[in-house]
């Protein structure tokens, strides 16, 4: 049980619906994975994220997701795959009723693997609305550890589904799902 966003009553995290969102994982040629450090949580590492505006596909969410927490346009990349399901976790007790306004138990999340085509320099954490102190391509498995626990599982799936696209496209070969 959480409390409200107002720091009165009670919530039951079991009457909020999930936030309907995106992920990305973005893959450099090397079959590394980006993962980003929080600002307001040190120590919190993930990978681009956010929600669906109304009127929104998934898929143009997670482009501008991308954009908009690491300055990486959709010019720069290319949906090599789609997770074929929606993933959701529930936020820890301690959290539901703070963040998102107290709206949300968690997230509902759509995820994709994007080829990245740019420069380590395309990537720009120096944007209006900062959400990381720092970035670096990780293997998928150091992805995994590096991310906060409860967020942990839909990693593990997404990346295991992801892993035959990103162990089919190392050594300078293009990501791409044709290949």
């Amino acid at each position: 049980m959480g409390t409200d966003a107002s720091g009165g009553g009670v919530l039951n995290p079991a009457t909020l619906p999930y936030r309907p969102c995106v992920g990305a994982v973005l893959a450099n040629t090397d079959g590394k994975v980006f993962i980003a450090e929080r600002l307001d949580i040190p120590g919190a590492w993930q990978m681009p994220q956010g929600g669906i505006d109304p009127g929104e596909s998934p898929r143009e969410a997670a482009c501008r997701e991308l954009e908009e927490e690491i300055g990486v346009g959709a010019g720069l990349v290319e949906i090599a795959a789609e997770y074929p399901d929606w993933l959701t976790y529930d936020l820890p007790d301690d959290l539901v009723g703070k963040v998102w306004k107290g709206r949300w138990r968690g997230q509902k999340q759509r995820w994709f693997l994007m080829a990245f085509h740019g420069d380590d320099a395309d990537i720009d954490l120096d944007i209006s609305h900062a959400e990381f102190s720092r970035w670096r391509w990780v293997s998928p498995e150091e992805a995994v550890s590096a991310i906060v626990p409860f967020k942990r599982d839909i990693y593990r799936a997404v990346l295991s589904y992801f892993g035959p696209f990103l162990a089919r496209h190392t050594g300078g070969d293009r990501l791409s799902r044709e290949s």
